[in-house]
């Protein structure tokens, strides 16, 4: 029985620091994409109509 407590209070650690580690990265900035948006109108993909597939 005191495995299973062993076990479970590590994987509650765990979870908190994956929890703490995920939540640092988005405050710091870490998946803001300054990229794509700038490029986005370049790579514009234009919807082909069912009478231009039939072609």
């Amino acid at each position: 029985m005191s495995v299973i407590l062993i076990l479970i209070i590590t994987s509650i650690v765990v979870a908190v620091v994956f929890l703490v580690a995920f939540t640092w990265a988005v405050k710091s900035g870490q998946y803001d994409d300054t990229y794509s948006p700038s490029v986005r109108m370049l790579f514009d993909d234009k919807k082909k109509s069912t009478a231009d597939a039939d072609k």
